[in-house]
C-alpha cells in the first residue's frame, strides 16, 4: 500500500504562485511515475503534469511555461511549482503515483484545493 499526502494548496490572486508537494510513503518501487491531475467543478479530471523516476516530464498544453514539476526520489516527494496562475487554474489538485513493475499500481492523494481569484 502507498499513502500520498499533499500540501500547499490555497487561495491566491491571478498572477501569483503556489507550490504543491506530495509525499509518498509505504511500498515504494524504484521505477514509477508521479504526477498531478486536477478537477474543476463539473469537469473531468485532467493531467496537469507528470514525471518519471528518471526525470522525464510531460505537461498539459495549458500549463506549459507556467508550471514546473520536479521530484526528490530520496524523499519520495513530487512538487508542482505553479507560476502566473490564472482563474481557470482553479481546481482540486490530486497527486498520483503509478507504475507497472513488479505489478500494475495506481494511487491517488486526497486532493488539495487551489483557488485563483481574478
Amino acid at each position: 500500500q502507498v499513502q500520498l499526502v499533499e500540501s500547499g494548496g490555497g487561495l491566491v490572486q491571478a498572477g501569483g504562485s503556489l507550490r504543491l508537494s506530495c509525499a509518498a510513503s509505504g511500498t515504494i518501487f524504484s521505477i514509477n511515475d508521479m504526477g498531478w491531475y486536477r478537477q474543476a467543478p463539473e469537469k473531468q479530471r485532467e493531467l496537469v503534469a507528470s514525471i518519471t523516476s528518471g526525470g522525464s516530464t510531460n505537461y498539459a498544453d495549458s500549463v506549459k511555461g507556467r508550471f514546473t514539476i520536479s521530484r526528490d526520489n530520496a524523499k519520495n516527494t513530487v512538487y508542482l511549482q505553479m507560476n502566473s496562475l490564472k482563474p481557470e487554474d482553479t481546481a482540486v489538485y490530486y497527486c498520483n503515483y503509478a507504475g507497472l513493475d513488479p505489478y500494475e499500481y495506481d494511487y491517488w492523494g486526497q486532493g488539495t484545493q487551489v483557488t485563483v481569484s481574478s
